[in-house]
């Protein structure tokens, strides 16, 4: 144990602040899987700790293991990753998988292991990575925005595209952070205000047609409808889903300022997806508004170690590669806790590291990996060190 924990290398406070997020997580998942057994008499208590327990700890070994990948090796993987997860976007909208009580094209069964895999949480690293490859690769040159069409622009709309049907959320999320790295990353201004004012125009046209004649568009698109209405006209809301945000209400005015205690919760009993979308509000109505605001206060602490990690990497692709992967974690941190506070629409996004679930853990230890691997001081290069002739991904990376 000792000799692994001496091989551990990067940003020790990140480290700290995610082994503390995933030991708490076990008290809120514990206590909130009751409404898994008891309302839909799936598996025990005990049963369900263990499992995420089991995903945790794998979720750990692929931190592990992608932090000791030196990070200019993801370049080249990233030419590998998207064209298979192009592939798995467009599978996993041919199978229709049922999840804690919701029905989509969003998931596939691993084979032998039996655990649904969500290629959405996988495609947002891959994209990410991709994108802050071909910014460092333009870092110099001037380019049209004709120029950049095919090696940005086709892949980010294939992804949010294959997303987009089942997952509006992390469609739209993956889209913002896009903007945002391409921003940083130096691609041309004029180009940006133009790609935002076309994509507020064509917002504005779906939300005219989902109001209209929400029939043409996707099944998933009446959800939609329902949230935009309960958040914004709570009386022609949909009442399912009403109640849902007002036990979550309820949740968070009975924990008060110290909360109810450690697996006193009333409302997980009555409240859908507590163990996932509403967690936050079972982890106030249990630790009340100080436990809330601690865990509030870890988020903000890794955005504030992420920012640290980017400013001192010494790459161009370093620094692009930690904010792409990074901010993506926080921002669905906030989200996830504003739904439960009603300061923003129903989303489906699961709290990081804390919420019940498999590729989502995953997925965001992957993306630790990657941030602990840039803020390794012995992987941050020179700049004038682009291509590391002894690794061939990277050789066929600056090739492309």
């Amino acid at each position: 144990m000792l000799a692994l924990l001496k091989n551990l290398k990067g940003d020790k406070a990140i480290w700290g602040v995610v082994a503390l997020l995933a030991l708490f997580s076990f008290l809120p998942v514990y206590s909130a899987s009751t409404n898994l057994v008891y309302v839909n008499d799936d598996g025990t208590t005990l049963g369900h700790l263990v499992k995420h327990g089991v995903l945790l700890f794998l979720g750990f070994g692929i931190i592990y293991g992608v932090h000791r990948i030196p990070t200019h090796y993801f370049k080249g993987l990233s030419i590998i990753a998207l064209p298979i997860v192009l592939i798995l976007l467009a599978y996993t909208l041919t199978v229709e998988t049922k999840i804690g009580g919701v029905t989509a094209n969003r998931w596939i069964k691993i084979p032998f292991v039996g655990v649904n895999f969500q290629t959405s949480t996988l495609a947002s690293v891959v994209l990410m990575i991709w994108i802050a490859r071909y910014l460092t690769k333009i870092k110099d040159i001037q380019i049209t925005f004709k120029e950049s069409i095919l090696p940005l622009w086709v892949p980010t709309a294939l992804v949010v595209l294959l997303i987009l049907p089942e997952n509006f959320s992390t469609a739209a999320i993956i889209c913002f952070m896009v903007l945002i790295l391409c921003f940083l990353g130096g691609y041309p201004l004029k180009y940006l205000l133009t790609i935002v004012g076309a994509g507020l125009v064509l917002f504005g046209m779906f939300l005219f047609v989902l109001f209209k004649t929400p029939d043409v568009l996707p099944q998933r698109a009446g959800t939609w409808k329902s949230r935009i209405e309960t958040f914004w006209s709570p009386e022609k809301a949909d009442k399912d889903a009403l109640h849902q945000l007002t036990l979550a209400k309820i949740a968070v005015a009975e924990g008060g300022v110290v909360g109810k205690g450690a697996g006193k919760s009333v409302i997980k009993n009555m409240l859908s997806q507590s163990t996932s979308d509403f967690i936050f509000a079972i982890i106030i109505e249990e630790y009340g508004l100080l436990g809330g605001g601690a865990l509030l206060f870890f988020y903000l602490l890794l955005l504030f170690r992420i920012v640290v990690v980017a400013n001192s990497a010494k790459t161009v692709f370093s620094k692009l590669l930690v904010i792409g992967v990074g901010l993506p974690i926080v921002f669905q941190a906030l989200i996830n806790m504003a739904v439960v506070v009603q300061l923003f629409p129903v989303t489906g996004q699961p709290l990081p590291l804390i919420s019940m679930g498999g590729t989502s853990i995953w997925m965001t230890c992957m993306a630790i990996g990657i941030i602990l691997s840039a803020s390794n001081k012995s992987e941050n290069l020179e700049e004038s060190i682009d291509i590391d002739e002894s690794n061939p991904l990277e050789v066929l990376s600056g090739q492309l």
